[in-house]
């Protein structure tokens, strides 16, 4: 049979007996792979290294390398995790154990709670386990006597997913060892492939994510190929909580959740500084590329969302009430109040594009469990956009809203990675609409040069997307930007221009944010700068610091001069030590601080200490302001 090997190192087509194992094509295609491969595709599904290939197939290899990889080799540790566990606690009943992004978790039921103390004793486990070098087997049974295994080995939590499942399925179980688990794989040959793993934290959750079920135990874990890469995820954990946006949030006064809100931000007025400078500058970009701004309303009628069709794909993240008798909802996006907009009027050909640009407030419901800071909240600003075009304008403009979130990123020093997210299994439309929706995409990102991934499944319920993920000054990525090209909306809303023959048309139209929301890009700008922001963002830019009482006039005629010249400014002329009023100022993280004594005073100059570069030294007072002018006109990054 002739295979078409490929992984991230090579390609080449050999000729192999019927029947060859995976893990011998990929051997004999390069040694190395003997230790390293962990999973391969073959004709497109994910499969074991044991799995034999009996004809002609395109195949792949994958090692932590890929992430395919990485998700085989992190669930073949949560595998062991639980092994160590049914060891240790031979009464606990097991649930789900899936990979997640940097890590893996299991849910377990235990008779009597974990404590930290449990992690170690089961973390010493998994190392006898995995020095034990069990190889992991995957079987088969019937739904029925899937079900009867489980039952006898009193496994509840599996019985119940294996009974969701359709009769006369055909169940894959895997075993390593004394262990045996509900899974559909794949996974690593051997639990000796396990090279570096840690358990993070304990945490409750749900069985099933429903509140109605049972409170669960969920151990948290991480694993990497090598101690040395475990070690400096580690190191960048570390530095995430020092720059954690809950934790500069409060110390920097910009906002804070409370009790009376849970997921609801409140905003200092710090806070709303550095909120106003990223709307003032989307505004001054959109003008340029030509939006118009639009504001709609917060409440809408049942009516209009079940046309859009969130009442019955989102209502479930909705918050409604009602008024005069009629049910009405909290808008969870804006899409509909613009296409309300555009239907306010008749529109010709000659009008498109239309760029209609909102910043609107939204709500939806998030789990409690969910929330975390301004990352996730119950209610926030989405940079939105819709884009009313012609057909043949849709290349032009997908090209352009990428040029312009290119133009936003760069901005704030932000790489970035993109993503073609398809249809979902929750959608609405005909399959050949989302088809060629999806390749107008793609044709718009080749026709730039832009690499991306294809995300399958992962689109929104109109329409297939690109999003952008950003990765900040540590590493981590967050999906901020979207454009959702969407043939859906202007069919049940039932939008119309007139054409160049005088009849009536259906326009398409394009979804899109920049910034993602505004909150959740504060979060994400906080960490990324530390709280140290550029100085056109920082709440304070400058603070004047006199010495002794003596420089407080001089103090106070140069803090409101910088005032007047629109620089944000604080004056700290309290009878504070000189040396206790700076370490104030940097923790504040203001970035330029003016020390005045006598000698400045009597010069007309500043002792000037700059952000992170300490003092230095005495400085000509009008040619700093005129750089800190030219400085924040030009939105330089630190």
């Amino acid at each position: 049979m002739s295979i078409r090997i490929q992984y991230n190192k090579g390609e080449a087509i050999q000729e192999f007996e019927a029947g060859t194992s995976l893990q011998a094509i990929a051997e004999a295609f390069d040694k190395t792979l003997r230790k390293t491969a962990l999973c391969g595709l073959v004709n497109g599904k994910v499969v074991d290294l044991t799995t034999p290939v009996t004809g002609d197939a395109e195949v792949e290899i994958y090692t932590f390398e890929d992430n395919k990889g990485r998700d085989t080799y992190r669930h073949t540790c949560s595998h062991v995790m639980a092994q160590a566990v049914k060891r240790l606690y031979p009464d606990t009943k097991v649930a789900i154990g899936p990979s997640i992004a940097d890590g893996f978790y299991y849910d377990f039921d235990p008779a009597k709670p974990f404590t930290p103390e449990s992690l170690e004793e089961i973390s010493k486990e998994m190392e006898k386990i995995i020095r034990e070098n069990l190889p992991v087997k995957r079987f088969e049974l019937p739904r029925d006597e899937a079900i009867q295994f489980f039952k006898d080995k009193g496994e509840t939590y599996k019985v119940e997913l294996i009974e969701d499942l359709p009769e006369g399925e055909i169940i894959s179980c895997y075993q390593q060892g004394e262990f045996v688990d509900l899974c559909a794989g794949p996974h690593a040959p051997s639990t000796g492939y396990i090279k570096a793993f840690k358990l993070m934290s304990i945490a409750g959750a749900y069985w099933r994510g429903s509140e109605k079920n049972k409170m669960l135990q969920r151990i948290y874990a991480t694993a990497f190929w090598s101690k040395q890469e475990l070690q400096e995820y580690l190191n960048r954990l570390e530095e995430a909580k020092r720059r954690d946006h809950r934790k500069l949030g409060q110390e920097l006064k910009l906002f804070t959740i409370m009790d009376e809100g849970p997921g609801f931000p409140f905003f200092y007025p710090k806070g709303m500084v550095l909120r106003n400078e990223l709307m003032n500058y989307w505004r001054e970009l959109h003008t340029k590329w030509g939006y118009e701004e639009i504001m709609t309303p917060i409440i809408l009628n049942r009516q209009l969302w079940e046309r859009s069709g969130h009442w019955f794909t989102y209502k479930e993240n909705m918050y409604t009430t009602v008024i005069d008798e009629e049910d009405y909802a909290i808008k969870p996006m804006n899409c509909p109040g613009s296409l309300l907009i555009y239907n306010s009027e008749m529109h010709s050909y000659r009008d498109f594009p239309i760029r209609m640009g909102e910043m609107g407030l939204v709500h939806r419901h998030e789990l409690s469990g969910a929330l975390h800071g301004l990352m996730r909240v119950r209610c926030f600003t989405q940079d939105d956009a819709h884009i009313y075009m012609l057909p043949e304008q849709i290349i032009d403009e997908i090209k352009g809203v990428i040029s312009l979130i290119d133009t936003i990123y760069s901005q704030f020093g932000f790489k970035y990675r993109v993503e073609l997210s398809t249809m979902p299994e929750n959608h609405i439309g005909e399959k050949e609409t989302w088809d060629m929706a999806t390749a107008t995409l793609e044709k718009a990102l080749n026709e730039i040069g832009m690499k991306f991934a294809v995300n399958p499944g992962d689109g929104a319920f109109y329409g297939p997307k690109i999003d952008f993920h950003l990765e900040d000054s540590i590493g981590r990525t967050w999906q901020c930007g979207t454009i959702q090209l969407d043939f859906q909306l202007p069919e049940r809303f039932n939008l119309t221009y007139v054409g160049e023959d005088g009849e009536k048309h259906r326009p398409v139209m394009i979804h899109r944010t920049a910034f993602g929301s505004i909150e959740r890009f504060i979060a994400i700008l906080t960490e990324h700068f530390a709280g140290a922001f550029p100085v056109w963002l920082s709440p304070v830019q400058v603070k004047v610091l006199p010495i002794t009482d003596r420089q407080h006039q001089y103090a106070k005629f140069l803090a409101d001069d910088l005032r007047q010249a629109g620089i944000r400014v604080e004056l700290d002329d309290r009878s504070e030590k000189i040396g206790y009023k700076i370490r104030e100022a940097q923790m504040e993280k203001i970035p330029y601080m003016l020390v005045v004594g006598d000698k400045e005073q009597e010069q007309g100059a500043v002792a000037l200490r700059v952000r992170g570069k300490g003092d230095q030294g005495i400085a000509n007072y009008l040619g700093f302001k005129r750089q800190l002018t030219e400085e924040i006109k030009e939105r330089r990054n630190n």
